[in-house]
């Protein structure tokens, strides 16, 4: 499975970006991560299939809403609220089975994944 992300962009505090993930396949569970400079990668949100479950790192709770289009076998990622601390590459990830909810943010559980797109929140 091939993945592809884009969307991203240079905002300004407050602003809103949408990000899409399309996959060359189908997958049980689609995540998004991001990683600063300097910073390890860390989970954002994942949107599990088969039961529809979606889960949100704090940090974005309430700002950020992962959605997705089985049309299209996109996932969005619809980011409001901006804050300079969201400016990172963000990357796609995706895996045929479904991880468990305790699991979810943990990159090992993903096998795939996209080439990541760079969002930067600067005034």
């Amino acid at each position: 499975v091939q993945l592809q992300a884009f969307g991203g962009g240079l905002v300004q505090p407050g602003d809103s970006l949408r990000l899409s993930c399309t996959a060359s396949g189908r997958t049980s569970a689609t995540a998004w991560f991001r990683q600063a400079p300097g910073k390890e990668r860390e989970f954002v949100a994942v949107l599990r299939r088969s039961t529809n479950s979606i889960y949100y790192a704090d940090s974005v709770k309430g700002r950020f809403t992962i959605s997705r289009d089985n049309t299209n076998n996109a996932v969005y990622l619809q980011m409001n609220s901006l804050k300079p601390e969201d400016t990172a590459v963000y990357y796609c990830a995706a895996s045929p089975t479904t991880p468990i909810t305790s699991a979810v943010h943990y990159p090992r559980m993903y096998p795939y994944w996209g080439q990541g797109t760079l969002v930067t929140v600067s005034s």
